[in-house]
């Protein structure tokens, strides 16, 4: 059995100061903040109270980890840390994928190239397996031009997401 995602990651993204541990039920306050901070814009229009707004993003934040936890049983769900909890990536392997469920940083710390070591990890580590790697995203997400930039490619749209895939790279042949 191939290590998982944590043990292969966690050494390759200690050269960027991120270090990576399971989520834990204590978890469950930050998780819904990393949640709720990328649906922060969208709901700034709302004509909701700040407390509202969270109730709502926690209980959506509630149902999108029972969603994961029955579609994605075996998936590493993992804390994102940099001396302190700032994001989360869950990795879904399987015989013949390596899903990115989820990676989310906290506003302060994205654009610094964190996410970019991450999905770094991520693609050797697929490449490590000789597994596709795929996700999901919204094509307004600004996240999409990295994978498109990292060789992902638009598979199919499912609803309001593009499923897109990064093929296992070619063994290179020396003679």
């Amino acid at each position: 059995m191939a290590p998982g995602f944590l043990a292969f990651a966690g050494p390759r993204v200690a050269s960027s100061g991120l270090a990576l541990r399971e989520a834990l039920p204590a978890d469950a306050a930050f998780i819904a903040a990393v949640y709720a901070s990328v649906r922060e814009e969208e709901l700034r229009p709302v004509p909701w109270t700040d407390e509202q707004k969270r109730a709502f993003t926690d209980w959506q934040s509630a149902q999108q980890e029972a969603h994961y936890a029955l579609h994605y049983p075996q998936a590493e769900r993992l804390v994102v840390l940099a001396g302190e909890a700032i994001g989360r990536i869950y990795v879904d392997t399987t015989a013949s994928e390596v899903r990115l469920m989820e990676v989310t940083l906290l506003p302060a710390w994205r654009n610094r190239g964190l996410g970019s070591a991450l999905m770094a990890s991520l693609l050797d580590y697929a490449d490590a397996l000789r597994r596709e790697a795929t996700l999901h995203v919204e094509p307004f997400n600004p996240a999409r031009r990295m994978y498109l930039r990292l060789g992902f490619e638009v598979r199919e749209t499912r609803g309001i997401y593009e499923f897109l895939a990064r093929p296992v790279p070619q063994l290179k042949v020396t003679s």
